[in-house]
């Protein structure tokens, strides 16, 4: 699978439960944190706030998520960002990217959805080297154009329609910024610009395997520590 997994409605399902708010806090944290608590420089915070407002974060959550990751606001809290691998049903290599405050309650919890999936959480590497890393872009862009020639020109290496109307740009991880910025000038409203990972080799499943791995990926796409989830499907 060439970006995060995801499901129709999640973002309305999850928000029902009050986690996506708590998911976009921590991106938002570990975004100022990383680049800083101005969005005009910060383009990986500008796209969480933006994330956030689309899902009508609450203004003060999206200030306080900001100021902890500044470090003008301590709550005792750090977030950290943690990656786990292994091998889910029928052998799908799996990669979960966490943010948690909390390791010691993330790891136990992630090995049991491997086991209780009838995966098998495994050591770091243990399924990386099934995945390239690589820059990933979405966004759209109004009227008529030619997506290959929009990739070929902004240096992107592939891009693919996704839903919305919404097309997804691949590039090396290198070249994130420099595909973005070409992409913007292009006229384009990016929506997502993040490091990703893309799986060289897609596990071949029957219909009934198929839902046998979504299920698992929709288990930990649930978690409350899950940022996001990339298999080889």
């Amino acid at each position: 699978m060439g970006k995060s997994w995801k499901t129709a409605g999640k973002v309305e399902k999850a928000q029902q439960k009050g986690q996506i708010f708590t998911k976009l806090a921590r991106e938002i944290q570990v975004a100022a944190k990383a680049g800083g608590p101005d969005p005009a420089a910060n383009a990986r915070l500008r796209l969480a706030i933006d994330a956030a407002k689309k899902v009508s974060c609450p203004n003060d959550t999206i200030d306080r998520a900001i100021k902890k990751g500044a470090g003008l606001l301590d709550d005792g809290k750090i977030i950290e960002e943690l990656m786990y691998e292994g091998y889910g049903p029928h052998g799908v290599g799996v990669i979960v990217e966490c943010q948690t405050d909390n390791k010691h309650r993330t790891a136990p919890e992630m090995r049991h959805a491997f086991k209780s999936h009838e995966g098998n959480m495994g050591e770091s590497g243990s399924v990386a080297w099934m995945f390239e890393r690589v820059g990933l872009l979405e966004g759209t862009k109004p009227g008529t154009f030619d997506p290959d020639e929009e990739a070929i020109e902004a240096g992107a290496n592939e891009v693919s329609k996704g839903e919305d109307n919404t097309y997804e740009f691949f590039t090396g991880a290198e070249d994130l910024d420099a595909v973005r910025d070409a992409l913007v000038k292009r006229g384009w409203k990016i929506e997502t610009s993040e490091l990703s990972y893309k799986a060289k080799n897609i596990t071949e499943l029957s219909d009934e395997q198929k839902k046998d791995v979504e299920e698992f990926l929709n288990y930990l796409d649930d978690m409350d520590d899950t940022h996001r989830v990339h298999a080889t499907i």
